[in-house]
């Protein structure tokens, strides 16, 4: 079999709906110049938009973006069809805004996934119960398949001020109750000294997002090794090592108010020593989203739980902590 007729064959075998996200991959990439800014606006994993691309350069044979400068940017074999690509996916969200009625059953969300998984996956039971016909796709994974084209809502942290503001989250170092114990007898002034810290990986990749660094300049309890230790990529691995016993860890209140109330998690110092978040949640949907009763509910759902999820953090700051001694 001739060399071009073994790519062709190659080419054919590749599912329309996977040929079709390798380069909505490839185009995203471009556009926001990182893997990571790529898979952001996906509502996937940076390694998934890499393997997406790696699987397109397979097949093609060739390499379709390099690192420069300012970011990824085409390769020659790619600049040639940029253009085409771009204006293919422009056009694919103006189709799929025309045609948003079709499926107006399903809602599909790309948000910050320890929002997404910490904060509402606990609450959309609740929602769910009381619309049963709304289906959703949350990051790539759901009651139906993702779809190509912009999200119907998007809820980020920090960036662009677009969109509405959902609530500002507040940093509090947390732990489990046999750390807790283990602290008791330690030195008032450093109490923390020694004791293992867990960390999240946004704390020291993102500038607006406070870490343990900042918790002990403000608060002190530490004299050194405020970096030291593990690095997770998201919170809800790292507080599964927390409830095991592993370490302190420094993170939003709002992703560990189910934890509190069982007391698998508690706080080790009173919650009005804690870091008010630089940048709040937003929440920001498709112009076309307020045609839709369905998304309407929902939006309106999600503003009234993040304005009880505000006050309660406003109410834990008051709180007084928990006796150690």
């Amino acid at each position: 079999m001739k060399k071009h007729d073994v790519h062709k064959e190659k080419l054919s075998q590749m599912p329309a709906t996977t040929h079709l996200k390798s380069l909505q991959a490839v185009e995203m990439a471009i556009r926001e110049g990182s893997l990571k800014a790529a898979a952001g606006r996906l509502g996937i994993t940076a390694a998934a938009v890499g393997q997406r691309i790696r699987a397109l350069e397979d097949y093609l044979g060739s390499d379709l973006l390099v690192r420069g400068r300012s970011g990824l940017q085409p390769t020659p074999e790619l600049a040639a069809a940029l253009p085409d690509l771009q204006a293919a996916f422009q056009s694919l969200d103006r189709v799929s805004s025309t045609l948003d009625f079709q499926r107006i059953s399903e809602i599909h969300i790309v948000a910050d996934p320890d929002w997404s998984e910490l904060w509402l996956a606990p609450r959309l039971p609740a929602f769910r119960e009381a619309h049963q016909n709304i289906l959703f796709c949350i990051n790539g994974a759901g009651d139906v398949p993702t779809r190509l084209g912009a999200p119907d809502i998007r809820v980020e942290y920090g960036g662009a001020e677009r969109g509405d503001a959902l609530f500002t989250d507040y940093l509090v170092p947390v732990c489990s109750p046999d750390n807790l114990r283990r602290i008791a007898d330690y030195d008032q002034e450093h109490e923390i000294e020694g004791m293992p810290l867990l960390h999240l990986e946004g704390h020291r990749a993102e500038p607006d997002r406070p870490g343990f660094a900042d918790w002990f300049d403000k608060f002190g309890m530490r004299r050194s090794g405020t970096d030291r230790g593990p690095y997770y990529r998201r919170a809800n691995m790292a507080l599964d090592a927390v409830r095991q016993d592993v370490g302190f860890l420094l993170c939003g209140i709002s992703l560990i108010e189910g934890d509190l109330d069982t007391g698998s998690l508690v706080l080790p110092y009173p919650a009005s020593m804690g870091l008010t978040a630089p940048c709040p949640y937003r929440l920001w949907q498709r112009e076309t989203g307020h045609r839709r009763p369905q998304m309407r509910r929902f939006v309106e759902w999600v503003k009234a739980e993040s304005a009880a999820t505000a006050r309660w953090i406003s109410d834990m700051q008051t709180r007084p902590g928990p006796d150690a001694a």
